[in-house]
């Protein structure tokens, strides 16, 4: 059982170094498969994340040999018999363009911070959709993934039928979906759904690219950057624009566009405030 802070975790880990904010899904003997309480932990230790202005990226991996294996096949199971339902049906927004980041998964894309998928291993089903949801999506050498959804007699979940087709377009999203095959990383790589590293020293390299952008970066920066990113998916071209005029010229009287420029101007590393 992890703990943070006087709050005990039970399924996940959560660690702070370097301005990294590391999630570990935590049911290694299980390849970390999903359950509810791993659902509204992860949650949780985003939110915590995200208000905590000493974090400035998160990295979501997984304990052991696996990033997560899918949903929990007990509840599976018990659905198949008839016993349970598969879904809980949210009461979330679905009107307006907030309602778009206030879905069972599509939460991750309202988080301001940069989040990296450090997929260490096996990714399935809402594993997989979890990772999607990220903003970056790196990947050890070797590791598979697959969407399993039509294999066991279910459909494309927690709009990954949305998501996926504009992560890497519809005839390798349909590809992934129909077939259900494991794809390894190589494959995922050029598919543009991942980046691969090296298995040896992945959550280490994965750690590195997501403290750069932490320190090096401005987190105003990033915070409006991946606003703009995710909410221009259901604006025009003209409603994206008119909106990165106003924030640029906002940019001006910021601390961290003065500081841009003086470290760059004083060759040094950056001290950014947030502000």
């Amino acid at each position: 059982m992890g703990q943070d802070g006087g709050k005990a975790w039970q399924e996940i880990l959560y660690d702070v170094r370097d301005r990294v904010a590391t999630v570990t899904l935590n049911r290694p003997d299980k390849l970390n498969a999903w359950t509810s309480v791993m659902s509204e932990e992860l949650k949780a230790a985003l939110a915590k994340a995200d208000a905590d202005e000493a974090v400035r990226a998160i990295v979501i991996t997984g304990a052991g040999r696996g990033f997560c294996a899918g949903a929990d096949m007990s509840r599976l199971s018990s659905a198949a018999a008839g016993k349970t339902s598969l879904m809980v049906m949210d009461k979330a927004p679905t009107e307006g363009i907030e309602a778009n980041f206030a879905q069972r998964c599509s939460y991750l894309l309202g988080v301001t911070k940069p989040i990296i998928a450090a997929i260490n291993g096996p990714a399935a089903g809402i594993g997989l959709v979890i990772a999607l949801y990220c903003d970056m999506r790196f990947m050890a050498a070797g590791a598979k993934l697959t969407t399993a959804f039509a294999r066991r007699g279910l459909i494309a979940e927690h709009g990954m039928a949305w998501m996926l087709p504009r992560l890497i377009g519809p005839m390798h999203a349909l590809d992934l979906l129909y077939s259900a095959r494991s794809v390894e990383a190589a494959e995922a790589e050029t598919m543009g759904l991942v980046r691969a590293l090296p298995a040896e020293g992945f959550a280490d390299a994965v750690h590195a690219r997501a403290a750069e952008i932490a320190n090096l970066s401005s987190p105003r920066s990033t915070r409006i950057i991946k606003k703009q990113v995710y909410e221009a998916m259901f604006q025009s071209l003209a409603e994206a624009t008119v909106i990165a005029n106003r924030e640029q010229e906002r940019c001006r009287d910021t601390e961290d566009f003065r500081e841009g420029v003086a470290h760059f101007l004083e060759k040094r590393a950056p001290d950014f405030t947030g502000r």
